[in-house]
């Protein structure tokens, strides 16, 4: 687990390399769809985070309104957007039409577990989740080796172009299922959408870890989409990027 690839943020805490042991556990291929949210929401009424604060967080690329916005100070992409929530993941205007299959959004930690509560499963731990990213590929960059773009083709889905205001492909959500599988049948282990794990930050920032990196990924401000990065955010937090998969066991 982990890395001491020099790409590497020491303040993310992904090194040293060392070894750790998981118990037996399962891991869904793919994370959570907005359809099966959906249908957690409507058998329970579960609120999400977001609907009560009553904003969530947009990369600004993905609004399609000129009305102002609060602006995140330290990254000037985000827009602190009023109705944005895993329903209307642009705002109001917005809707889910084209991506049902698409990763849920807009869920906070909190909003997670409640929904693995409901479904009979649970978060995966930090190491759980890293152990089945890599799919049984040993200290390689990506689910499927070290080449960035093996062959030549997009093989995850990351920001393109020149972050963040100069994109060169679509940048948002894609359906959990799209690019190839790892080895062990898992999809987006890296891009897409960040994934909420079970495990704290470090022994002293209880803070949940995300793990996996998400579409606005570059390698011109960071190198997370590889599976061994790592962030972490308050629980209550949601982003239009972040998402989960669960795990059972």
């Amino acid at each position: 687990m982990g890395t001491d690839d020099p790409v590497a943020d020491p303040a993310d805490g992904e090194g040293p390399v060392r070894p750790v042991t998981v118990a037996r556990f399962a891991i869904s291929a793919t994370a959570v769809t907005n359809t099966e949210f959906a249908r957690f929401v409507e058998e329970t009424g579960h609120v999400t985070t977001a609907e009560r604060f009553g904003d969530s967080l947009v990369f600004a690329g993905r609004l399609t309104t000129d009305r102002p916005h609060l602006v995140v100070a330290a990254a000037p992409w985000w827009r602190v957007v009023p109705g944005a929530s895993w329903r209307h993941p642009e705002g109001p205007s917005s809707d889910l039409e084209g991506r049902d299959d698409h990763p849920v959004v807009h869920v906070s930690h909190l909003d997670a577990l409640a929904y693995c509560a409901w479904a009979g499963g649970r978060l995966p731990t930090e190491e759980e989740w890293e152990f089945a990213a890599r799919g049984g590929l040993v200290q390689r960059r990506f689910p499927w080796g070290d080449e960035f773009e093996p062959g030549g083709e997009p093989a995850m889905n990351v920001f393109r172009g020149s972050f963040p205001y100069g994109p060169t492909a679509p940048v948002g959500t894609v359906p959990v299922d799209a690019f190839a599988p790892n080895g062990f049948g898992l999809f987006n282990t890296t891009g897409n959408v960040w994934e909420w794990t079970s495990s704290p930050f470090s022994p002293d920032d209880s803070r949940p870890v995300l793990r996996g990196g998400s579409y606005l990924c570059h390698e011109s401000y960071c190198h997370r989409y590889r599976t061994s990065a790592r962030i972490a955010n308050t629980p209550d937090t949601s982003t239009g990027h972040s998402g989960f998969r669960m795990a059972f066991g």
